[in-house]
């Protein structure tokens, strides 16, 4: 399993990981979870995620831990008993609600890295998108787009785009490619845009 490369680009600590709390319906998205949570650990990088011991989550978290890496989970006292919480991290941190929870999970990455998953894994994504795209922090945020997953949503992206409620320049906030290695790389070397959120006047 290879490592991220060395580059001149900032070296990270810590990945924050959003997916599903279910495995979905390939063995594809079980497979990518165990091989992303492997390789996060290879390179050296802790694993911030949302705490769950189920779905692609756990299978994530176990392969990590398994390759000998630091897992920590956050997770809110509400879903404390329903996301059946890993009791074998590194270090597992319950807070008071899921406002608090993504904040200490973007608190404590350098980076962002999303697999298949559903709603949550969504609200997640487009958080710190969002965050990226008003300047709050200047962290890269990738997507594995295993077997073809996410393509309805990025071609969504190309669409909102094409219309001019993202600016291009905003477009290039979320990397995304099908091969982990490949992606991990290109978060190494992302840089952040210079453009500011809002257009000129005349260009609305």
């Amino acid at each position: 399993m290879a490592a991220m490369p060395d580059t001149d680009a900032p070296r990270f600590a810590a990945a924050c990981l959003f997916c599903g709390s279910n495995a979905g319906d390939r063995p594809a998205y079980a497979a990518a979870a165990r091989d992303l949570g492997g390789r996060l650990a290879a390179a050296g990088l802790d694993l911030i995620y949302g705490g769950g011991r189920v779905g692609l989550m756990g299978m994530a978290a176990d392969a990590a831990l398994a390759a000998g890496g630091r897992v920590i989970g956050v997770i809110p006292e509400a879903l404390f008993p329903r996301e059946v919480e890993h009791r074998g991290l590194t270090e597992l941190r319950v807070v008071p609600s899921m406002h608090e929870r993504k904040r200490l999970m973007y608190d404590l990455a350098d980076v962002f890295v999303t697999l298949p998953g559903g709603l949550g894994t969504l609200d997640e994504l487009f958080e710190v998108l969002t965050w990226s795209q008003l300047g709050i922090h200047q962290k890269p945020c990738g997507l594995l787009n295993v077997e073809g997953y996410f393509d309805p949503l990025l071609a969504f992206l190309d669409g909102a785009t094409l219309h001019r409620f993202i600016p291009p320049e905003h477009r290039g906030l979320l990397v995304a490619d099908a091969d982990p290695e490949r992606l991990l790389a290109r978060l190494r070397t992302w840089r952040p845009p210079a453009a500011a959120k809002w257009l000129p006047d005349g260009a609305r």
